[in-house]
């Protein structure tokens, strides 16, 4: 209980933000729609992206585990180390809010493994899962949110919306303040499907575990940490030694829901590790046409019938765009 009261703050202080926002009625595709209204809540910033706007990048590479090739036939189990960029980031689109900050959750994990015959993307982040079915209730969340201010009447949109969709607080719930960019749990939230050389498909959904321990603050503490601490610890702890993380897949039962990222598969699911993602050094000047595209796979991995992950390819790629 106590953990959903602080989400449910945690949306009326988003809600705060937004109060000012209208979002803009228009006949535009959901995706474009979803980036509208977050330009709206949070602004537009040149060259910034219009979610996760505030990050850092650094060189990595992933060395596959033994085994995991039988799961899947992607080149990215089928041989030695390959290189990767990744992309530790907060929460909105507000390119300087303070990392301790509550509306800085859930903070984000993206990952451009560098394959012979093109990209592929992980986008993750530290909920739990997603707190809507699909980009269409994602767009009603936010124009819910920045229709919901202090002297909006009660019961506000948004505490409408969250009466009739009951997981958008607990997932929010799920994420918290870590200690360190490398001691947060991330999950891909999506189902994917592995293909093995036989054809034999195994949906499944990814998590980077820390090799250091997850660890997170209180509210009380993050809120005494500097603005930007957890990018200059990352880079300090980067200096003295590499940031480790394990990928594992937590595969699917028959009759798991694959298409609804705001239902959690049980917990007893088998996970099998696929490899060690290992970073290394900080990127200094990141590439401002670096894009992570949830829909970049290689031969082997295909997506799931989740509807979200098309929006999300989508938005994104509108967002690139603004950025341009």
């Amino acid at each position: 209980m106590r953990t959903h009261t602080r989400a449910r703050l945690k949306l009326a202080l988003f809600a705060l933000i937004a109060a000012t926002a209208t979002a803009r009625a228009d006949d535009a595709p959901v995706p474009e729609q979803i980036v509208n209204v977050m330009n709206k809540i949070w602004g537009s910033h040149p060259g910034t992206r219009a979610n996760h706007a505030k990050g850092v990048v650094a060189e990595a590479s992933f060395q596959p585990a033994e085994g995991a090739a039988r799961l899947s036939k992607a080149s990215l189990f089928a041989g030695p180390a390959v290189p990767a960029i990744v992309r530790f980031s907060d929460s909105t689109g507000v390119p300087a809010l303070p990392d301790g900050s509550p509306y800085a959750n859930p903070h984000g994990l993206s990952v451009k493994f560098d394959l012979p015959g093109g990209p592929m993307d992980v986008v993750a982040n530290s909920l739990k899962f997603f707190p809507v079915s699909t980009g269409e209730a994602f767009l009603a969340l936010l124009t819910a949110l920045s229709e919901s201010g202090p002297d909006a009447p009660k019961p506000t949109k948004a505490d409408q919306f969250i009466a009739s969709h009951p997981t958008v607080l607990p997932a929010f719930a799920s994420a918290a303040t870590p200690a360190s960019f490398a001691r947060e749990t991330y999950n891909g939230i999506d189902a994917f499907v592995f293909i093995d050389k036989a054809g034999n498909r195994q949906p499944f959904r990814l998590e980077f575990i820390p090799a250091a321990g997850a660890e997170h603050l209180s509210a009380e503490d993050a809120a005494k940490q500097s603005p930007d601490f957890l990018m200059t610890e990352l880079a300090a702890r980067l200096a003295r030694a590499p940031v480790v993380f394990s990928l594992v897949a937590h595969l699917a039962n028959p009759g798991d829901p694959t298409k609804d990222p705001a239902q959690p598969w049980p917990a007893d699911r088998k996970t099998v590790t696929l490899g060690t993602l290992t970073i290394t050094k900080m990127v200094d000047k990141p590439d401002p046409s670096l894009l992570f595209l949830p829909g970049n796979l290689p031969d082997g991995i295909e997506p799931s019938d989740d509807p979200l992950i098309d929006t999300r390819v989508q938005a994104y790629a509108v967002s690139f765009g603004r950025r341009q």
